[in-house]
C-alpha cells in the first residue's frame, strides 16, 4: 500500500480508535476560485476534517444537487481545469497532512486519459479518487492505473443496491466504500433516515474490512452524530458548499466552513 492511501487508512483506522467516525469534508475546486478553493481546503482541515474530497467540477452531474451545482458553475466559469484540481489536491495535501481524494465522474478522466489521470494525482498527493458513476464492471482499466500508482478506488453504493452488488463492490472497491443514504442527489435533508443505517449494515454483511462512510443529507452536528453512531465516517459536502455560497465575501466564508467543520467534528464523536 503505497504512502497516501495508508495515510487514508490510517486515518480511518485512527478516528475508530479514538471512538468516532472520521469527517470526511467535500468541497469543489475552483470555488470560489483555485486559490479560495485550496484556502477552504485548509479552512475544513483546521475546524477538524480528518480527510478532504475535492471535486472536479462537471458540467452535467448526476449525483450533485443544486447547490454544488451552482458552485461547480461558478468554477467552470471561471476557467478551472483538471490541472487546477491536481494543484488544489497537492497544496492541500502539502499544507494540511491529511488525506485528500478527487470526487469525480467518468467522462473528464476518460478525455483526459486514464494513465495520465493517475500518474498525476500520485504525484500530487493524492490518496485515491471517489467515481460515483463508473460501473464496477466497467471498472478494469481503471483500478489497473489506480493500482499502479497506488490510489484508492472508491465506489459508491446505495440504498437500492442488491446484496450481490454490494458484495462485488467491496471486493472491487479500496479506501472506503462511499454508502449514499438516500436514492437521489447531494443537498441537505432533514433526517438522514433508516435506510442509510441499512445499507452500512448491509454492506459490511459481504464480510469486506474497508470503512463504510455515509454521505448525502449531513449538514448539522446532530445529524453528524446520528450517522456517527453507526458509519465508519460521515461525508458533507453540501452544507459546507452553502456556507461558502452564502457568505458575504470570501473572508466570511473561510470562517464559516470553519467553523461548520468544528461543530460537525464534536457531533462525530460517540462519547
Amino acid at each position: 500500500m503505497s504512502g497516501n492511501v495508508q495515510l487514508l487508512s490510517d486515518t480511518l483506522a485512527a478516528a475508530k480508535a479514538e471512538n468516532r467516525a472520521a469527517l470526511i469534508a467535500y468541497l469543489p475546486a475552483g470555488f470560489p476560485t483555485v486559490d479560495g478553493g485550496i484556502e477552504a481546503v485548509k479552512a475544513v482541515v483546521a475546524g477538524g476534517a480528518d480527510v478532504v474530497e475535492v471535486g472536479l467540477p462537471h458540467s452535467d452531474p448526476v449525483l450533485d444537487g443544486p447547490v454544488i451545482q451552482t458552485a461547480d458553475d461558478i468554477a467552470l466559469r471561471g476557467g478551472v481545469k483538471i490541472a487546477d484540481v491536481m494543484r488544489t489536491v497537492r497544496e492541500a495535501h502539502a499544507a494540511t497532512g491529511v488525506p485528500v481524494l478527487v470526487m469525480t465522474y467518468w467522462n473528464p478522466i476518460d478525455r483526459y486519459g486514464v494513465e495520465r489521470f493517475t500518474a498525476e494525482l500520485a504525484e500530487a498527493g493524492g490518496a485515491g479518487c471517489i467515481l460515483p458513476d463508473l460501473p464496477v464492471q466497467e471498472s478494469a482499466l481503471w483500478r489497473e492505473h489506480a493500482e499502479k500508482h497506488g490510489l484508492a478506488t472508491v465506489f459508491v453504493v446505495a440504498p437500492s443496491s442488491k446484496d450481490e452488488r454490494l458484495a462485488t463492490i467491496t471486493a472491487a472497491g479500496s479506501g472506503f466504500v462511499y454508502a449514499a443514504s438516500l436514492m437521489g442527489v447531494t443537498g441537505t435533508r432533514e433526517s438522514v433516515g433508516h435506510e442509510a443505517q441499512e445499507l452500512v449494515r448491509r454492506t459490511r454483511a459481504t464480510g469486506s474490512e474497508l470503512p463504510v462512510c455515509v454521505g448525502l443529507g449531513v449538514s448539522n452536528a446532530v445529524q453528524a452524530r446520528e450517522v456517527a453512531a453507526f458509519a465508519d465516517g460521515v461525508i458533507v459536502g453540501s452544507a459546507f458548499v452553502k456556507r461558502m455560497l452564502d457568505a458575504e465575501d470570501e473572508a466570511a466564508g473561510l470562517r464559516a466552513v470553519k467553523e461548520l467543520a468544528g461543530e460537525l467534528a464534536a457531533g462525530v464523536r460517540r462519547d
